[in-house]
């Protein structure tokens, strides 16, 4: 081998090591919906095995609970559209609280997963081609990207993919990263665990259940208020900031 090939080796390989992992990431998600498990994803799974999924939890507790992180964390750093239906599991299998504690674990492995793989595998080159459109906005982030960070895991419209994918375009530190998106989805999480401790009756008694109908409006503006109580250091820093101004002129 020449070493006009050595060298052009060597970037191939950089990159191919770049990319391997979102490449598996990617590479979950295909074999997810290829195989039709979202087919199986449903309350009425849960309803046709939730006797047997008690049973098992009961007798293998810690294996059951690290099989829940597991799960978990795969799906979120694949982005599988099951976080819902398996936070709701939590609380069924675990109870409200421990539910919660398994969830934001396995959320925050896995998010913290695909934030990694995205950071690199394009992030700093996607960074640096956004950077003259960002301007001083991404300044404003980075001075208080734990509100805003915080503000985007409470604030319930911000799908949680989006909310992992942005901080890795932006440069944001993993430490920060984690730390936000473990705090910021706990109350989310809660609740949807409060709720899934509750299913035992419902499941027991046949009944149809509806996510839709369980989390209600109050909820929503719960969790939307957290996130503007979020911004308060950054709304107060400007006030502030504004007074300081017009008392120098």
């Amino acid at each position: 081998m020449t070493q006009d090939e050595t060298v052009e080796t060597k970037p191939k390989n950089s990159l191919m090591k770049r990319l391997l992992p979102i490449a598996a990431i990617a590479a979950i998600m295909v074999a997810f919906f290829a195989s039709g498990a979202q087919e199986h994803a449903t309350f009425a799974t849960l309803q046709e095995n939730y006797e047997e999924l008690r049973a098992f939890v009961k007798s293998n507790f810690v294996v059951a609970a690290i099989l829940f992180v597991v799960v978990y964390a795969i799906a979120a750093a694949a982005s599988l559209p099951v976080a819902s239906l398996l936070t709701l599991i939590g609380g069924f299998l675990f109870g409200w609280l421990l539910g919660t504690l398994f969830t934001v674990i396995g959320a925050t492995t896995g998010a913290t997963i695909l934030f990694i793989a995205a950071r690199t595998s394009f992030g700093e080159a996607l960074r640096e081609k956004v950077k003259p459109y960002l301007g001083r906005m991404e300044e404003g982030f980075h001075r208080d990207a734990f509100s805003y960070l915080l503000f985007l895991r409470l604030m319930p419209v911000f799908p949680f993919v989006v909310v992992n994918l942005v901080p890795a375009f932006l440069g944001v530190s993993t430490r920060l990263f984690i730390m936000t998106t473990f705090i910021g989805i706990i109350p989310g999480s809660a609740v949807f665990n409060f709720i899934g401790s509750g299913l035992g009756d419902i499941l027991v008694s046949g009944e149809e259940f509806s996510l839709e109908n369980a989390v209600n409006r109050e909820i929503i503006i719960g969790l939307a208020g957290l996130a503007i109580v979020a911004l308060a250091p950054i709304v107060w820093r400007k006030i502030k900031g504004r007074a300081g101004n017009a008392t120098g002129s």
